[in-house]
């Protein structure tokens, strides 16, 4: 026999809606008090104020540093207690920095001043032990100031970091640009750094690198891509098998991933399935000549299929052939408006790309600059004939 079930009655349903509520706005509540918490984990002896220090704000005025800024940005440091402003200044003057460079970093990354002086000067300390200069320091840390002023708690870290990067015989600059620009593989266990490191040598030695060039290998992918340390390994594997399965030989596998520069780990066998099915699509070539393509340009790899797209179409609109850009693919690795401003440069000096070569758009800036001093020169001097006649005067 079936139990009958009463109606419910709109009072309940109120009352239920009503306890929904509740919830939500207490699962809120502790949201918000979470968010709020969280700069406070880089001090934990620190308490946040209803009011602002008075003290801190007056010192960060007297050395220049733009008040409005900070609040606006990072309000919640000015109601910490204790703050050690003075101290940050007299360590950052110590090491040279100018008053303006001092207001600077104070301005983007307040926290520093809720850094503890004795973790100031273990940070200097070890910073130094990589860093060829005062000087340098200053520079990095005008740069990548919360790459300096980090939490005590990672000290260790770091110190083993370093000492397992200097047992790779890495440059110390290497070391310095990897510390600054990707601090968390400093601040995180030292193992984490060792199995990346394997997986990167392993990779180079079974695709045919030789062991003696090794380590300015490891050392150029690792200062062009610093975060590629912070990638699972099994990323770096997945990439490469699914190129080889593309075709792609085993010298050709070493030759890519030196070219990509690290951005290897930046990529994933579904984006590539998909930006390479586009290229040879749009340009109608075979899979072989669009490994040659690849090869020539590797960040049509990395590109996603709008961005493909609108330069692919303001490389056509500009007059250049499919041909002339399978023939120089490199030209892909430009925004469509440095490519229409090189352009009108080079007809200025008449150069017409649509019926020239187009490696005189590639390169940086300051290699585009070279080649349009050349043109520019070839234009304006007169082409001299060894036999012809020297005119005299009358």
């Amino acid at each position: 026999m079936k139990d009958d079930k009463l109606p419910r009655t709109t009072g309940d349903q109120l009352q239920d809606f009503a306890s929904m509520l509740r919830l939500i706005a207490t699962s809120l509540c502790l949201r918000c008090q979470r968010v709020t918490a969280l700069p406070l984990n880089l001090r934990p002896c620190a308490t946040l104020s209803s009011a602002e220090n008075q003290q801190t704000v007056e010192e960060l005025y007297n050395l220049s540093v733009d008040i409005q800024k900070v609040r606006k940005l990072k309000g919640w440091v000015l109601h910490q207690r204790p703050a050690y402003t003075k101290e940050v200044a007299d360590l950052l003057k110590d090491m040279g920095a100018s008053g303006s460079i001092i207001a600077g970093i104070l301005a983007v990354h307040p926290e520093a001043v809720l850094c503890h002086p004795e973790q100031m000067q273990a940070q200097r300390e070890l910073w130094m032990s990589v860093c060829p200069n005062q000087k340098d320091l200053v520079g990095i840390i005008e740069k990548f100031p919360a790459s300096f002023f980090t939490s005590s708690s990672h000290h260790d870290n770091q110190q083993n970091n370093i000492a397992y990067f200097q047992s790779l015989n890495l440059n110390k600059r290497i070391i310095t640009k990897l510390m600054a620009s990707a601090p968390q593989s400093f601040s995180r266990p030292v193992e984490d750094n060792e199995v990346m490191v394997r997986t990167l040598q392993q990779a180079y030695q079974e695709l045919g690198g030789e062991e003696a060039n090794m380590k300015i290998w490891l050392q150029k992918l690792l200062s062009q891509n610093p975060f590629v340390l912070l990638k699972p390994p099994e990323v770096l594997r997945q990439n490469l098998l699914f190129l080889r399965d593309k075709g792609f030989s085993t010298a050709e596998l070493l030759r890519l991933l030196s070219k990509l520069k690290g951005f290897v780990t930046e990529l994933n066998p579904d984006s590539m399935r998909r930006t390479l099915a586009y290229s040879q699509d749009t340009m109608g070539c075979s899979e072989e000549d669009l490994r040659h393509i690849i090869l020539n340009c590797p960040a049509l790899l990395y590109y996603p299929e709008v961005i493909l797209a609108e330069r692919f179409k303001g490389l056509l609109s500009a007059g250049i052939s499919m041909s002339q850009i399978v023939e120089t693919p490199t030209v892909m690795e430009l925004t469509t408006q440095i490519v229409n401003y090189r352009i009108h440069q080079l007809r200025t000096h008449g150069y017409e790309v649509r019926t020239g070569s187009l490696d005189v758009l590639n390169g940086t800036k300051k290699d585009f600059e070279k080649s349009y001093e050349k043109l520019q020169l070839r234009r304006e001097r007169p082409i001299f004939n060894p036999v012809a006649p020297l005119k005299a005067d009358d």
